[in-house]
C-alpha cells in the first residue's frame, strides 16, 4: 500500500514538473521573440544614427556656406552704402549727359598737382564706367576729355557700378535660393 501511495505522489509530482516546463516553455518563447525585437529595434537605431550623423555633417557644411554668404551679403551692403552715398554727392546731372560725358573722358588724364584728388576720382569713376561698359557688352570707346567735365564721369561710373551691383545682387539671391532648397531639401 505504501508502494502505491508514493508511486500516485510520484505521479502528482511528475504531472506538476510537467506542467511547469510547459509553463517556462512558453515564457521562454516570449523572452526569444522579445530578444528578436530588440536586435531588430538596435540596427533600426544605428541606421538612424548613422543619417543623423550624416545629415549633421551636411548642415555643418551648409553652415559654413552661410556664413560665407553672409559675409559676402555683409560687404555688398557696404558697397551699397558707398555708392548711395556717393550718388548722394555727386551733382545732379541727366543721365544722358552723363554717359555723353563718359564718352568724352580720356584713360590718361594727366594729373596737375592742385587737383590730383579729383584726378584720382576721375580715373576710379573711369575704370568703374570702362567695367560697366565690359558688363553691358559695349566695347570702350574712350576719347581725349576736356577739362571741364570733372564730375560728370562720376555719375556714369556710379550708374555702372550700380548696374554691376545690381548682377551681383542676382547671382548671391540665386545662390541664397539655392542654398535653401539645398538645406530644406534634405
Amino acid at each position: 500500500m505504501t508502494g502505491m501511495v508514493l508511486d500516485g505522489v510520484l505521479m502528482l509530482l511528475l504531472v506538476a514538473a510537467l506542467g511547469y516546463g510547459v509553463r517556462l516553455e512558453r515564457k521562454l518563447a516570449a523572452l526569444r521573440a522579445g530578444q528578436l525585437a530588440f536586435a531588430s529595434a538596435v540596427t533600426d537605431l544605428n541606421t538612424a544614427a548613422g543619417r543623423a550623423e550624416a545629415a549633421l555633417a551636411s548642415l555643418r557644411a551648409s553652415g559654413q556656406e552661410t556664413d560665407l554668404l553672409h559675409d559676402r551679403i555683409i560687404k555688398a551692403r557696404e558697397v551699397k552704402a558707398q555708392l548711395e552715398s556717393l550718388i548722394a554727392r555727386a551733382p545732379a546731372m541727366p543721365i544722358r549727359a552723363a554717359a555723353a560725358a563718359v564718352k568724352d573722358i580720356a584713360p590718361t588724364a594727366a594729373p596737375t598737382p592742385a587737383v590730383a584728388p579729383a584726378v584720382k576720382d576721375d580715373e576710379r569713376a573711369l575704370r568703374m564706367a570702362a567695367l560697366a561698359q565690359r558688363i553691358k557688352g559695349i566695347a570702350p570707346s574712350v576719347a581725349r576729355a576736356p577739362a571741364s567735365v570733372a564730375g560728370g564721369n562720376n555719375v556714369a561710373a556710379i550708374l555702372g557700378a550700380l548696374t554691376a551691383n545690381q548682377s551681383a545682387k542676382q547671382s548671391l539671391n540665386r545662390a541664397r535660393r539655392s542654398l535653401d532648397e539645398d538645406l530644406f531639401a534634405a
